[in-house]
């Protein structure tokens, strides 16, 4: 936890004495209990402070108030601001909100969960670990052995990328302290970060910080024209670079420093001044044998900077034993308090602890810290369109909306433009989602499964408004500030390129495999720890007021826009050069349809026609026989006589290649 935000102080002797002898043990709860009797039994003891003149409201809001300072805590261009100062305005100026109201409720049951996770440590603390630690030992020395110091990793982030795009167009903006989206903050530029302002925050809390901030809309034409340029300059160096957000991305350079004989040092400081003078925007990058070491350093130097850590286990060792965790992409708020409450400050004091974080947080969070502790991450750098997609969905956030026509309207919008976005991609869903958050903040899912794969919006906005419907009976009244759908188990709509019943002459013979990017934004779906807003920051719609809402927002403005990788130019020169004038092709025998010049695609071709042909006659000869035996689909037909009354079952007739045939006549091209 942060060293301007101290963690709570134990009660006074006078508060512990009243709460014992009323019952009260706040620090040996019951292992079976659930969090909402945890909470209630906290509450009641609050009260009975409360009534007995034991005020402890300042005391227990000091985990709140660093919890309020947002997911951004950590963002470059903040290392100079009084954060305990601006908890207390945050506090102060959401107090009394619903949201404070949620948050203050979620704040009560971390404090809850942590009270169980402590007491679940005093009980491991008094017994033999000595197995676990083995365990735990035999476990870092295996991921030892897959430790990778060959490859030059590098993560390049756009210095305030919307905040930059707008500089461009209003010069007279670059000296003065101004933010981008308004109800809540998309990015600041770093005049505004200096006192405190960070995205993902209500705009009228950074006015409080700010009272000089100027807003300005979002406009994402503008900002993904920019971000093209600069990918287009990213994609020389490496190809296959791995899209993280808009202005962020991952790289693997090897193969370029190689080819060019430099170093990846020489390398990033080429690209960056490249992108400056081509661009005119700046952009910071993190250099380093893996891609979670490589979004560390790229905050090192920000604005317009990088940062290496040398491929050796002892320089890296070293830089992750004294790292906070929160500096670790993928650990926030909620789980730096839980390891901050066990013991765990930085990365380094993971070992100590690693005979027990199995038993405290379970196996995969065992296997994520044990692989922070050693700096290890992900090397293998491939565009976000090699990732099988798992869901397409989209959101908004809007103004306190009530009423049934109103949330109807919301909700069929909100389908058409999924529909949008499952035509753009080519994908169908099988299984549907809506997710809402009413004008408290809490937040609710339900989800269908249609008897068919959907993606058109009649059918998402059928399916999704039974589930709309009950969530209105469930709360009489509902009012929301955000709706979205989701679909997930997703099937391809792409289309081959083979037309079985007539070749249009392309002559290829297997469709090509389906690539999808493996988007998310806010809960939907996560590259590569969690849902983010620009430069990174999950994103969060906090401290809104009825007073002033946040705008309504289409879920792009504060999630991850993953774009196509687009083809180097000197690929494009280079494939050019290597393509003939005019593709040679031969005509196939059977169809005579021009074909390509090639051996195998021309004999795959010939074979299909071939088979067409015998399909043919195998169907001229069943007509010729007679129209009695023609007969319905299925394994076999059953006809009836009504001489006899009795049902006689027919053989299927097949073709030569196993192929059934129906009661319809078939018909093919000429």
């Amino acid at each position: 936890m942060s060293d301007d935000v101290q963690e709570k102080p134990s009660l006074p002797p006078a508060a512990s004495q009243l709460l014992a002898e009323h019952g009260f043990n706040l620090d040996d709860f019951d292992d079976s209990a659930t969090d909402e009797q945890r909470a209630s039994q906290s509450a009641a003891a609050e009260a009975l402070l409360a009534d007995n003149g034991i005020q402890l409201a300042p005391i227990e809001h000091e985990s709140l108030k660093y919890h309020l300072l947002g997911p951004s805590l950590t963002k470059p261009g903040q290392d100079g601001v009084d954060q305990k100062k601006v908890s207390e305005i945050i506090y102060d100026a959401s107090k009394g909100s619903k949201f404070f109201n949620n948050e203050e409720v979620k704040d009560r049951n971390l404090t809850v969960k942590i009270d169980r996770i402590l007491a679940r440590k005093r009980q491991l603390e008094k017994i033999d670990l000595a197995s676990d630690r083995r365990r735990a030992d035999d476990y870092i020395s295996e991921l030892e052995l897959s430790r990778d110091l060959s490859q030059h990793i590098i993560h390049v982030d756009c210095d305030a990328f919307y905040a930059a795009v707008e500089e461009l167009d209003r010069p007279d903006l670059k000296d003065v302290p101004f933010a981008v989206g308004k109800g809540v903050l998309t990015t600041c530029n770093y005049h505004a970060r200096k006192f405190g302002c960070r995205s993902g925050m209500a705009g009228f809390v950074a006015m409080k910080l700010c009272p000089q901030l100027t807003f300005l809309p979002l406009n994402f034409d503008k900002y993904i024209k920019k971000a093209e340029e600069v990918r287009t300059i990213i994609a020389e160096y490496d190809p296959n670079f791995q899209s993280a957000s808009l202005d962020e991305a991952y790289m693997n350079i090897t193969a370029y420093c190689q080819q060019h004989e430099r170093g990846p040092e020489e390398v990033v400081a080429q690209l960056r001044s490249e992108v400056e003078q081509k661009c005119k925007i700046t952009i910071s990058a993190g250099i380093a044998a893996n891609a979670r070491l490589a979004k560390i350093c790229s905050n090192y130097n920000k604005p317009n900077g990088q940062f290496r850590i040398a491929p050796d286990r002892v320089t890296i060792m070293s830089f992750m034993r004294d790292l906070s965790t929160r500096k670790v992409n993928g650990i926030g708020r909620v789980f730096e308090r839980e390891l901050d409450a066990i013991g765990v400050k930085t990365c380094g004091d993971i070992h100590e602890h690693r005979a027990s974080l199995t038993k405290l947080f379970g196996e995969k969070m065992f296997q994520f810290l044990v692989a922070v502790y050693l700096g290890l991450g992900k090397t293998d750098i491939r565009p976000a369109d090699s990732y099988e997609r798992k869901s397409i969905g989209t959101e908004s956030t809007f103004r306190d909306m009530g009423g049934r026509e109103d949330l109807r309207a919301k909700l069929r919008h909100t389908a058409e433009e999924l529909e949008k976005d499952m035509a753009r991609t080519q994908f169908k869903g099988r299984t549907l989602v809506l997710k809402v958050k009413l004008h408290t903040y809490e937040v609710f899912t339900r989800q269908v499964a249609p008897p068919k794969a959907v993606c058109r919006a009649d059918e998402l906005y059928g399916y999704a408004l039974p589930m709309l419907a009950k969530l209105e009976r469930e709360f009489p009244g509902m009012k929301l500030r955000l709706m979205g759908l989701r679909c997930t188990h997703l099937v391809s709509t792409k289309k081959g390129s083979l037309d079985f019943f007539g070749a249009a002459g392309t002559g290829k013979m297997f469709s090509e495999k389906v690539a999808s990017a493996q988007l998310d934004d806010d809960g939907w779906e996560v590259w590569p720890d969690g849902g983010e807003c620009e430069d990174g920051d999950e994103y969060n719609d906090e401290f809104g007021t009825n007073d002033e809402p946040p705008p309504s927002t289409q879920r792009p403005a504060h999630g991850r826009i993953i774009l196509p990788n687009p083809i180097p130019a000197s690929a494009q020169q280079e494939r050019a050069s290597e393509e003939p004038a005019e593709e040679a092709h031969f005509p196939c025998p059977i169809c005579h349809c021009p074909q390509p010049a090639d051996d195998r695609l021309l004999n795959a071709h010939i074979d299909f026609c071939l088979s067409k042909q015998t399909i043919k006659e195998v169907v001229k000869d069943a007509s010729a026989s007679g129209a009695e035996d023609a007969r319905p689909r299925g394994t076999g037909s059953m006809t009836f006589h009504a001489a006899s009354g009795r049902k006689r079952s027919r053989p299927e007739s097949r073709s030569s290649d196993g192929i059934s045939y129906g009661q319809k006549k078939l018909s093919f091209a000429p």
